[in-house]
C-alpha cells in the first residue's frame, strides 16, 4: 500500500518532456554542429584561395612555394627543388589519408565486407530485435511513465547496454557517411535520437518513460540490407519479398506503439485527464482491422490525438495494405510453387527444357513428346524460365502435373542449373522463338544458353533449336560440343527450306514427310478409324489422306529369322507378311563399335543378328511384329494378330521396347564413317554416312575449267562437284552474270524450272536461300537433270544472299516484285515445275494473321492469271482420250475445259510458306475447311501446296528419342549435307570445288526421293486395275525401288461437275488399294551415278532400254515423256 501511494505521488508530476527534450536537443545540436563545421570549412577555403596571379600557400608551412620553372631544351631539372616541394606537400597528404582510411574502415564494417564487419552487422540486427522485445514487455506490464528506479529495473539496465552499443554503431555510421547532413536526416538516425538519449535521462530522473522506444521497430526495415550484406539474399525476388514484408511489419509495429502512447497518456491540453487504457497488443489488433477495412468497432481511439492519427493512418495504410499484401501473397505462393529444387526420383529420367517457353511452344512440344504411341516414355520434363507462367500455361502444366514441372529461373545462372539437377538430367532441350523479330539475336541467345549449360556440365546431351543455318558454325566453337555424344542443332531455316526444295522435285513430299515424323494425338486407329470415316460424310480423297496421316515412323530390332536376308528380301517379308514398311536398317562396322544407317541399300547388304530397322506403321504395337516374328512358328500365319512372342528363341539378346523415331532417310549416320556390310569390299555399297575422302596430293588431277574438261563425253554432265562430292559446284560468279531483266527473261525460253517468289526488304533478316538451292543441286542428279532456279525479289536483299549462292550452277535472278504479273510472265511461271512463295519480312506483328499477307496475295494472284499459247510451248492434243482424264491431261482446245490445264493459273504447281497456321484457310477459295481445323487436316496441306514452320516443332522430341533421327531427316531433306560440309561452311569462304576422284564420285551413289508416274514407264502396267501391293513387290524385286506412298488427283471420276487438278498425298496405302493411271508414286530410288559417269552415252542408252523391256507396258494416248538417265531407274517427274 505504501509503494502504491508513493508511486501515485511520484506520478503527480510528469517529466515526459525531459525525455522528449533530450532527443530534440541532440538532433538540433547535431544539425548546428554540422552546419557550423561546413561554414568554417567554407570560410577557410575562401581565405586560403590565392588571388589571381598569387602563389599558392602550403598548409602547416609558412611562406610560399614557387612552381618549378618550365623545362627548356637542353636544361636539367633541379633535384633539390623537387625534393623540397615533395617534403612540403607530405603532411597535407598524410592528413587526408587518415580521414580516408577511417572512412574506408568504417564503411567496411557497416557493409559486412570483412569478418569483423559481418559480426558487427549481425550483432546490430540481433540487439535491435532484443531491444524491441524489451519494449514489448514494458508496454505490456507498465504504464507509459513509471517511477521504477533504474537500479531496481534489470530491463532498463540491459536496454541501456544495448543503447550504448547502438551509440557506438551510430558514430561508426557517421564516420562512414559521405554527406554528414544527409546522414543526420536519415530515418535510422531519427530512431537513434529518440531512443538512445532518453535511456540516459532515465538514470538521472530515476524513472522510466516508454516514449518513442517503439521506433526501434523501424530497424526491421534494414533486414533486407543486412541479409544482402551477408549474402543470404541472392535473388531479386527474395530481396523484393523481404523488403515488402519488413516495411509492412515495421510500419505496423511502429504505428501500434504510437497509438499505444497517445491513448494511454491522454491529450496534453487537458492535462492528460482522458487516457484510454489499451495494451500494445490491442493497438496492433485495432490497426490491422483498420488496414484491412473490416472495422469491427470493438476497439477504437478515444483521445483527440488518437483520432487524428487514425485518420492519417487510414489514408496511408489502406492503399499500402491493398497493394502490398496481394503482392506478398503472390510472391510467396509462386515462390513456393515454382521455387525450390527438383527432386529426382530413383530410376526415373528427366530432361530440362529452356529457351522460348510459352503456351504455344510448350503445348506443341508436350503434344508430341507425351504422345500415347511412344511406349515406355518414363521421362519427366522440367521447364525452367525466367518469366513466371501465365494462367493459360499454368493450366496446361496442371493437366500434365504427373510428368511436367516448372521452375522459375534461368539457365544462365549456375544456381538455377543446380536447382533443376542439370548434372543428372538425361538431356537439355533449348527451344527458339520461330516468330522472333531478329533471328540472329534469337540464335545468339540460345547459343549462350548452350555455353552456360555446357560450362556447368560438359557431358550433358544438348539439343538446341536455331533459326539460321549459318549460326550452326558457332556451336562448333564450344569445346564440349560433341555430335557423337548426341548434341545436335535443329535448324529451322535449313529444314523448312529443305522440305520445300524436295517438294520441287517430288510435289507433295513435304506433306508426306511431315505426317511421318509428327505424332498426331487425334488420329483414329485401325478399325476405329474405318468406322469413324464411314460414319462421317467425308469425301473419298479425304478418307484416303486421313488414313495416311495415321502412319508414323518407328524403330525396332529385327528377329533372328531375318538373319542372312538381303534388304529387299526383308522389306518384302515385312510388307507382305507383317504389314510393315521397312525403310532402312542399321549396319554395324567391322569393329562392331559404331554403326551406320542405310536406306534401301539393295541386295549387297545382308541383315545380321540384332539389326535395328526403321519402319512406317500406325502404332508401336504393329512394329513389334518384326521383333516377335519367328520363321518356325509364324511362317503359315495368315493373320498378323497371330504374330506374337513365342518360345522358340530367347528374347534376352534383343533390347526391349519400341522407340518411336521420326526419321525418313538414314543414308547418313552420326558417326560419319563408311559402311562395311559384306566381306567383298569391291561390291560393298558406299554409304552416304561416309565423309568424302581426300586423296593424296600426288593423286589429285589438275582442276580445269568446265569448257576444258575433255574427259566429259558429249551429252554428259560436267564433272564439277564440291569437295565433299555431295553437290554440283561451279566457280564463283558475280551477281551481274546471274541477273537478267524482264526482256532478257522473256526472250529466254524457260521451261521445267523452279520459280522462287521472294518477299524481302533490303534490311530483312537472311532466310538462307542456300538451304533451298542445295537439295536442288545434289550430286545424285545428272547435270542436265538439274532444274533451273529463277529467283524473283528485291535485288538489294539478294545481293546479301548471293554470297552463299554464287557456287551453284543454273541460278538466275530477276529483280522486281513477285506481285507484278509482268515479272511472273517473263519467267514463264505457267511452265515451271514448281513455284515457291517465301517471305523474309518481319513476322512479329501485332496481328498474327497479317504476317503472311504478301505470300497469300502472291498465291491468289498467280491462281487468277491466264496464259496464251502464242509461242506454242503449251502443247495440246487434238483429241481427248477416252474415259476420264483430269484437267492437267485434258486437251487445251476443249471448250468445256479451256480455262483448266496449263493455260489457267490455278493449275500452276505452288507451294506457299506460312508463318501462321490459321492463314491456310485463305489459300484455297474452293475448299471447305473450317477455320479451326488443324493444319495437317486442311486441303492445301494435304495437297502439298502449303507448308508451315510449326510442323517442325516435333523434331526436338524426335531428336531426343533417337540420336540418328535428325541426321536421317537432314540427309534426305538437304540432299546430303554432312558434318564435314558444315565445317567448311563455318570458315565463311563458301563451298569449295573438289577433284573428280573415284572416292569423291562414289559419294554420288545414294538414294534419292523420286516420283514415278503410272501413266507410262516401267510401272505403267499397274496403272489400270492394279493394286498397290503388286506394284510395291514388282518395283522392289525388279527395279530396287522402295515405294512409300501415292500422289493422286483429288477428283478422279467424271461425275464431278468441275474436276480439280489438285493432287493429295496418300502415305503407305494398304496392299489391296486400287491404283489409277494418273497416280504418281513416291519412292526411294537407288542410283549408281559413279559408274554411269564413266560410261559412254551409248552404254547408258542400252541400260535404259534394258530397264524399259522389263515390264510389259500398254500403249496409251496423251503420254507424258519421262526423264531417264544413268543407272537410276527410269523415273517420270
Amino acid at each position: 500500500m505504501t509503494n502504491t501511494t508513493s508511486a501515485e505521488e511520484c506520478l503527480q508530476k510528469r517529466y515526459w518532456y525531459y525525455f522528449l527534450a533530450s532527443s530534440l536537443i541532440v538532433f538540433c545540436a547535431g544539425i548546428a554542429f554540422i552546419l557550423i563545421y561546413r561554414l568554417i570549412i567554407w570560410l577557410c577555403c575562401l581565405v586560403s584561395t590565392p588571388p589571381h596571379g598569387a602563389s599558392p600557400k602550403v598548409a602547416n608551412h609558412p611562406g610560399t612555394v614557387n612552381p618549378p620553372p618550365p623545362k627548356r631544351k637542353g636544361s636539367t631539372t633541379n633535384a633539390n627543388s623537387t625534393a623540397t616541394n615533395t617534403t612540403l606537400q607530405k603532411p597535407s597528404d598524410s592528413e587526408i589519408g587518415y580521414i580516408t582510411e577511417a572512412k574506408d574502415w568504417a564503411g567496411e564494417l557497416i557493409s559486412g565486407q570483412t569478418t569483423t564487419g559481418r559480426i558487427l552487422v549481425g550483432l546490430v540486427f540481433l540487439l535491435s530485435i532484443a531491444s524491441l522485445i524489451i519494449y514489448f514487455i514494458d508496454a505490456s506490464e507498465e504504464t507509459v511513465e513509471s517511477c521504477t528506479p533504474w537500479a531496481e529495473s534489470p530491463r532498463q539496465q540491459v536496454d541501456l547496454a544495448f543503447n550504448v552499443f547502438f551509440l557506438i554503431y551510430f558514430f561508426i555510421r557517421f564516420v562512414a557517411a559521405n554527406d554528414k547532413l544527409l546522414f543526420w536526416l536519415e530515418v535510422f538516425s531519427f530512431v537513434d535520437y529518440f531512443t538512445i538519449p532518453p535511456s540516459f535521462v532515465a538514470i538521472y530522473l530515476d524513472r522510466n518513460w516508454l516514449g518513442l522506444r517503439f521506433l526501434r521497430a523501424l530497424r526491421l526495415m534494414s533486414i533486407p540490407d543486412i541479409l544482402t550484406y551477408l549474402n543470404v539474399l541472392k535473388t531479386s525476388t527474395m530481396i523484393k519479398l523481404s523488403q515488402l514484408v519488413a516495411f509492412f511489419i515495421s510500419l505496423w509495429l511502429a504505428s501500434a506503439g504510437f497509438l499505444h502512447l497517445i491513448e494511454n497518456a491522454g491529450d496534453p491540453w487537458v492535462d492528460f485527464d482522458n487516457p484510454q487504457l489499451l495494451t500494445y497488443w490491442e493497438c496492433m489488433y485495432f490497426l490491422l482491422v483498420t488496414m484491412s477495412t473490416v472495422g469491427y468497432g470493438d476497439v477504437g481511439a478515444k483521445t483527440v490525438l488518437g483520432k487524428i492519427f487514425i485518420v492519417l493512418f487510414i489514408m496511408i495504410s489502406i492503399g499500402m495494405f491493398a497493394s502490398w499484401i496481394p503482392e506478398i501473397s503472390d510472391i510467396l505462393g509462386r515462390r513456393q510453387k515454382y521455387g525450390g529444387c527438383y527432386k529426382k526420383e530413383r530410376g526415373k529420367k528427366h530432361i530440362v527444357v529452356c529457351g522460348h517457353i510459352t503456351f504455344d511452344s510448350v503445348s506443341n512440344f508436350l503434344k508430341d513428346f507425351l504422345h500415347k504411341d511412344r511406349e515406355d516414355v518414363d521421362v519427366e520434363i522440367v521447364f525452367i524460365h525466367k518469366i513466371l507462367p501465365d494462367l493459360e500455361l499454368e493450366g496446361l502444366l496442371k493437366r500434365h502435373f504427373t510428368q511436367v514441372e516448372f521452375f522459375h529461373g534461368t539457365v544462365m545462372d549456375a544456381n538455377d542449373l543446380a536447382r533443376v539437377k542439370i548434372e543428372t538430367a538425361d538431356a537439355c532441350l533449348v527451344l527458339a522463338n520461330k516468330y522472333c523479330e531478329d533471328p540472329d539475336q534469337e540464335d545468339a541467345a540460345n547459343i549462350m544458353r548452350v555455353i552456360s549449360i555446357k560450362n556447368f556440365h560438359a557431358e550433358i546431351k544438348v539439343i538446341v533449336q536455331l533459326m539460321q543455318y549459318h549460326n550452326k558454325a558457332y556451336l562448333l566453337n564450344i569445346p564440349s560440343w560433341d555430335w557423337k555424344r548426341g548434341d545436335d542443332a535443329v535448324c529451322v531455316a535449313e529444314l523448312k527450306l529443305g522440305f520445300i526444295a524436295q517438294s520441287c522435285l517430288a510435289p507433295g513430299f513435304s506433306t508426306l514427310m511431315a505426317n511421318l515424323f509428327t505424332m498426331r494425338s487425334d488420329k483414329p486407329k485401325s478399325y476405329l478409324r474405318s468406322l469413324y470415316l464411314s460414319a462421317t460424310d467425308m469425301p473419298q480423297w479425304q478418307c484416303d489422306y486421313m488414313r495416311g496421316t495415321a502412319m508414323e515412323m518407328y524403330t525396332e530390332y529385327l528377329s533372328s529369322s531375318f538373319n542372312g536376308m538381303t534388304f529387299p528380301e526383308a522389306a518384302e517379308l515385312c510388307f507382305s507378311k507383317l504389314k510393315l514398311l521397312l525403310l532402312a536398317i542399321e549396319v554395324r562396322q567391322e569393329d562392331g563399335r559404331e554403326s551406320t544407317l542405310a536406306i534401301n541399300p539393295g541386295s549387297k547388304i545382308k541383315i545380321e543378328n540384332a539389326t535395328q530397322g526403321f519402319f512406317i506403321a500406325e502404332s508401336a504395337e504393329e512394329v513389334k511384329r518384326a521383333f516377335y516374328y519367328c520363321k518356325n512358328c509364324h511362317a503359315q500365319a495368315t493373320d498378323v494378330r497371330a504374330i506374337k512372342k513365342c518360345r522358340c528363341r530367347p528374347l534376352a539378346q534383343f533390347k526391349k521396347g519400341v522407340t518411336a523415331v521420326i526419321a525418313a532417310n538414314p543414308l547418313l549416320s552420326k558417326k560419319d564413317r563408311p559402311t562395311s556390310g559384306s566381306k567383298d569390299k569391291a561390291n560393298a555399297p558406299v554409304p552416304l554416312a561416309a565423309g568424302p575422302t581426300t586423296p593424296t596430293v600426288a593423286a589429285l588431277p589438275p582442276l580445269s575449267q568446265e569448257s576444258q574438261d575433255t574427259s566429259v563425253c558429249p551429252g554428259e554432265e560436267p564433272r564439277k562437284f564440291d569437295s565433299t562430292g555431295m553437290f554440283h559446284w561451279c566457280p564463283s560468279r558475280p551477281l551481274i552474270e546471274a541477273r537478267m531483266d524482264r526482256e532478257k527473261a522473256s526472250a529466254t525460253v524457260l521451261c521445267n524450272h523452279v520459280v522462287v517468289c521472294l518477299f524481302a526488304d533490303a534490311n530483312s533478316p537472311l532466310i538462307g536461300l542456300r538451304n533451298l538451292v542445295m537439295p536442288l543441286r545434289a550430286s545424285n542428279f545428272h547435270y542436265q537433270d538439274l532444274k533451273h532456279v529463277v529467283i524473283v525479289g528485291n535485288i538489294e536483299y539478294l545481293e546479301r544472299e548471293w554470297r552463299t549462292l554464287q557456287n551453284f550452277p543454273k541460278i538466275t535472278i530477276l529483280a522486281g516484285s513477285p506481285l507484278n504479273r509482268a515479272n511472273l510472265r517473263a519467267v514463264n511461271v505457267n511452265l515451271c515445275d514448281m513455284c515457291v512463295i517465301l517471305s523474309a519480312k518481319d513476322k512479329n506483328l501485332d496481328d498474327p494473321h497479317l504476317v503472311d499477307k504478301e505470300a497469300i496475295l502472291c498465291s491468289l494472284n498467280i491462281k487468277a492469271m491466264t496464259f496464251d499459247d502464242s509461242m506454242g510451248l503449251i502443247q495440246a492434243s487434238a483429241q481427248q482420250a477416252p474415259g476420264f482424264l483430269p484437267p492437267g491431261f485434258s486437251p487445251i482446245g476443249h471448250s468445256k475445259r479451256s480455262r483448266r490445264g496449263s493455260v489457267c493459273g490455278s493449275n500452276v504447281p505452288l507451294i506457299t510458306e506460312l508463318a501462321n497456321d490459321s492463314n491456310v484457310q485463305f489459300l484455297d477459295q474452293d475448299d471447305e475447311d473450317d477455320p479451326d481445323t488443324e493444319l495437317y487436316m486442311t486441303q492445301p496441306f494435304a495437297c502439298g501446296t502449303a507448308f508451315a514452320v510449326s510442323v517442325l516443332d516435333s523434331l526436338m522430341s524426335t531428336s531426343y528419342f533417337n540420336d540418328n533421327a535428325l541426321t536421317l531427316i537432314r540427309t534426305l531433306i538437304t540432299g546430303g549435307a554432312t558434318p564435314e560440309l558444315e565445317q567448311i561452311l563455318a570458315e565463311g569462304a563458301g563451298m569449295r570445288g573438289g577433284y573428280c576422284t573415284p572416292s569423291v564420285l562414289a559419294n554420288r551413289d545414294r538414294c534419292r526421293v523420286a516420283q514415278v508416274s503410272l501413266f507410262e514407264g516401267p510401272l505403267a502396267q499397274f496403272g489400270e486395275d492394279g493394286t498397290y501391293g503388286s506394284l510395291f513387290l514388282f518395283a522392289l524385286r525388279n527395279l530396287g525401288i522402295l515405294c512409300i506412298g501415292l500422289y493422286r488427283f483429288r477428283d478422279t471420276n467424271e461425275s464431278s461437275s468441275s474436276p480439280s487438278s489438285k493432287r493429295y498425298v496418300i502415305t503407305n496405302p494398304p496392299e489391296d488399294f486400287k491404283l489409277l493411271a494418273t497416280d504418281q508414286v513416291f519412292c526411294l530410288a537407288p542410283c549408281n551415278l559413279s559408274q554411269s559417269s564413266n560410261s559412254s552415252p551409248k552404254d547408258r542408252r542400252e541400260e535404259i532400254n534394258t530397264h524399259k523391256k522389263v515390264p510389259k507396258v500398254k500403249k496409251k494416248k496423251n503420254k507424258h515423256k519421262g526423264n531417264y538417265s544413268g543407272y537410276c531407274p527410269p523415273l517420270s517427274f
